[in-house]
Formats: C-alpha cells, structure tokens, sequence
C-alpha cells in the first residue's frame, strides 16, 4: 500500500519528498511481512480478520460474545499501546489469545503480528482475529496480511465519523456498528452511517448489533461463516 503524497505534502511538521521516501520504504517492508503472514494464513486454512476502531467501541467485548454464542474456534492477537487486559479477559474464556504491546506505537505492524504467530498455537483453528490498537488514523495504513478488515463504530462515538474518517472507513470491508442499544440516547442515525460509508466504498456491508442483548448478533457470526475457507 502507497501513501498518499498530497497528504504528506500538506503536512508542514513533515519534510517533504525525503519524507515520503522513508515512509514508503517503511511501508514496503511491512507489505512483505504482511504477505508472508497471508501465505501462513492461506496455509493453514485460517480466515484472518482485522478489527479496527476508536478506544471503547466495543473489539474486546465483540470478541468475548463471539466466543459465549458461536463454536468457532478462533484465537486473537491483541494490540494495546500498554497492559495485558484485553488479552486475559479473552483467556479467562478459554480463547487462545497472545499480547502485543506497543509502547508509543499507535497501531500494529505486520511483523509484530508475525512475531505473535509464532507464538500462538494455529492448528485446528476456523480464525484469527488482530485486534489493532485503538485508533481510527493509523491502523488503516498498515497492512497487516488479513483477509477481513472490520472497522467498529459504536453509537456513542456519533454517526459523524465515517466522512471524518475516509481512510479508515475506505479500509474496511465491513462497519459494525456496536452498542445498538444505545442509539435512541446518542440521536444515531444508522441509516447516515450506511449510507455515507457507501459513498466512499459502494460495496461495504454494515451491520447494526449489540453484544449486550444479542440484537442482529446472529448476523455478524454469519458474515463471518461465509467467509470461512
């Protein structure tokens, strides 16, 4: 994936096409990562998925439901600038889940998930879910060798974000929308966010779904049984 030039050009804290140079350079080495990871990823027959948004949308919560009412068998590499807590939450239910901590690195990379592979045990598994640092800027400039790239939106963010937010949202193939319940309290239009996520990418899906009370949770499962190899 390329950087856009216009974007680092207009950036007067960035020095220009030197710039642009070392962050393309940097980009083309995580890109050969990222296909190595996709090649054990095809290898194994495990459906890779990418899960990105703003701190507090609900990835952790997601992916604890997902283990309580699915049978998929999935492990997840986790991505927090600091501590191991989303990481044990998903352990204490039994899921195989590794920690990558980032420090000041507000995203991941493909060989830090690379690295956590490596650490995790890959047979007899249907998934992987990355669950990236929180963080609706970064994230979506670094591939990661995922098949899936699922972007959260929860209800008390607002439905403004899509437009304010194009990268990110031209990344995903797939808007989950969380905390449904929620969205008489916070005005949240889930026809806006369709509607406007579909102007910068006509064929994104978007499911609407609360992990609390299950509503169209049945859904988000098989988006993701027919995805499977």
């Amino acid at each position: 994936m390329s950087i856009e030039e216009s974007t680092v050009l207009d950036n007067p804290n960035l020095n220009g096409a030197k710039t642009i140079a070392v962050m393309e350079r940097a980009l083309a080495s995580n890109d050969k990562n990222a296909l190595l990871n996709r090649r054990e990823f095809d290898k194994k027959g495990i459906l890779a998925i990418n899960l990105m948004s703003s701190p507090g949308s609900g990835k952790t919560t997601l992916l604890e439901a997902t283990a309580k009412r699915s049978g998929l068998r999935f492990a997840v590499v986790e991505g927090d600038m600091e501590t191991n807590r989303d990481a044990d939450r998903l352990i204490k239910l039994g899921v195989k889940a590794y920690q990558i901590t980032t420090g000041t690195a507000c995203h991941l990379e493909a060989d830090m998930v690379k690295k956590a592979l490596e650490n995790l045990e890959l047979s007899d598994l249907d998934v992987i879910f990355v669950e990236n640092v929180g963080n609706l800027v970064c994230p979506a400039s670094y591939e990661l060798g995922t098949h899936l790239n699922v972007v959260l939106l929860s209800t008390p963010e607002g439905d403004d974000k899509v437009l304010k937010y194009p990268v990110m949202f031209r990344k995903a193939d797939l808007v989950l929308i969380t905390k449904s319940e929620l969205a008489e309290l916070f005005d949240f239009s889930f026809d806006r966010v369709r509607d406007e996520a579909r102007k910068l990418k006509p064929e994104i899906e978007t499911i609407a779904l609360s992990a609390k009370t299950g509503e169209n949770f049945e859904r988000w499962l098989a988006y993701v049984d027919s995805h499977l190899h």
